[in-house]
């Protein structure tokens, strides 16, 4: 009975992950994509985050945050209120961000491939610019104040957001935001671990994320 149970996990996470109407998501994702871009990538370098492979729970819970303006964004309220975008509609664009897939190497064009194909396939490339500051330092400090909530592939965990692959101004401000207490950091105090970094230790940790965006 044990090994049936164990061989159901798998499916049953699947099956979970596949329940969302991701062509829902996706037609919902053409009102987000001014803001944030056709593939999640983001824009401005940084003004708008990039939510393409951002992990699901993460996208739900701050959805909602802005819907019930426990999260300050004046220009997200229009989009959130419950009229816009009820509950279901949030988990649908949530799964369909969460699917999209940013390659961090430039594509290899065939001599077949038009111009649109082209600018497609080079539109989708995410590559952050390498931030500066010292890896050794960055790498000590995410792995020992960052990795339990954020993995230690900086890929996220359960609510906790990916933060390996965002733009590096946009992460800087949200700190910023934790640090100013406009922004909850955790679930029981704003700030939270950051309030024990120091400037240097910060964007160390920035230029860390920076190095391994694209590893395996």
């Amino acid at each position: 009975m044990r090994y049936a149970l164990l061989l159901l996990i798998p499916f049953c996470i699947a099956f979970g992950a596949q329940a969302q109407n991701l062509d829902k998501g996706k037609e919902i994702n053409t009102t987000c994509a001014g803001c944030h871009g056709e593939f999640g990538q983001g824009g401005s370098k940084g003004e708008y985050p990039r939510l393409a492979g951002q992990r699901v729970g993460y996208i739900v819970d701050q959805l909602k945050s802005f819907r019930s303006r426990t999260r300050v964004n004046i220009p997200m309220y229009p989009y959130t209120q419950e009229r816009e975008l009820p509950d279901e509609d949030i988990k649908d664009v949530a799964a369909y961000l969460a699917s999209i897939e940013l390659p961090t190497t430039w594509p290899v064009f065939k001599d077949t491939d038009d111009a649109l194909t082209r600018l497609t396939l080079t539109e989708r490339v995410m590559i952050i610019p390498r931030a500066p500051g010292k890896l050794d330092n960055g790498e000590a400090v995410y792995q020992k104040k960052c990795a339990t909530c954020h993995a230690k592939d900086g890929k996220g965990r359960g609510m906790f957001p990916m933060l390996v692959g965002q733009y590096t101004s946009y992460l800087k401000r949200q700190i910023d935001k934790y640090l100013a207490k406009e922004r909850p950091h955790d679930d029981t105090e704003v700030g939270g671990i950051l309030t024990t970094l120091t400037g240097d230790d910060v964007q160390d940790v920035l230029a860390y994320l920076t190095s391994i965006q694209g590893q395996p």
